[in-house]
């Protein structure tokens, strides 16, 4: 699967932007800024809202003990304000891989989803054996559509009435980026 399993640091094209290893010192920065209900609205279930101290050092182990995915934190001026996660599929898919990413609220709308989703697809793409790197996102969350569409993914298909989050049943989408 990889050339290495080594957890890169990648700098970013932002000012004081760069994604690297989590480390579990993080894990104040990561509760506070993880604990927003516009990010969990836009996540799978299993992403918990209110997030604590504990979702976070519990993250925090699971990451420690991964050696398949790739999970990095978003960091600027210092601190992880959000993160990005490859994860490598198996069997038939086995050069695919899925990603996704969040980012805190204080630092949207500067470019920094989508330097993070082009630095990391560029690093997946040369390390490791992949030609497809593909994402999705709930049809009520068109800012990370964007963030997709400007990092080169395309969107391929709407799958219909796929996901319920909140009690609202609504379509997904699915965008990818192939090699």
């Amino acid at each position: 699967m990889a050339d290495s399993l080594l957890t890169p640091t990648l700098a970013l094209p932002v000012a004081g932007a760069r994604l690297r290893p989590w480390r579990f010192s993080d894990a104040a920065a990561l509760a506070r800024h993880a604990n927003d209900e516009r990010i969990a609205r836009n996540l799978r279930d299993t992403f918990p809202y209110p997030y604590t101290t504990s979702d976070a050092e519990f993250f925090l182990c699971l990451v420690a003990d991964s050696t398949r995915d790739l999970h990095l934190a978003l960091e600027v001026d210092g601190e992880a304000v959000g993160s990005i996660g490859v994860h490598f599929k198996t069997d038939v898919r086995r050069h695919s891989a899925e990603i996704g990413y969040w980012l805190t609220p204080a630092c949207w709308g500067r470019g920094l989803a989508t330097a993070a989703v082009q630095t990391a697809t560029a690093y997946v793409l040369a390390h490791f054996d992949v030609c497809r790197l593909y994402a999705v996102v709930f049809e009520s969350n068109p800012a990370s559509a964007r963030v997709l569409e400007k990092a080169g993914y395309t969107l391929e298909a709407r799958l219909r009435r796929s996901v319920v989050k909140e009690g609202v049943v609504q379509d997904s989408l699915l965008y990818a980026l192939v090699v």
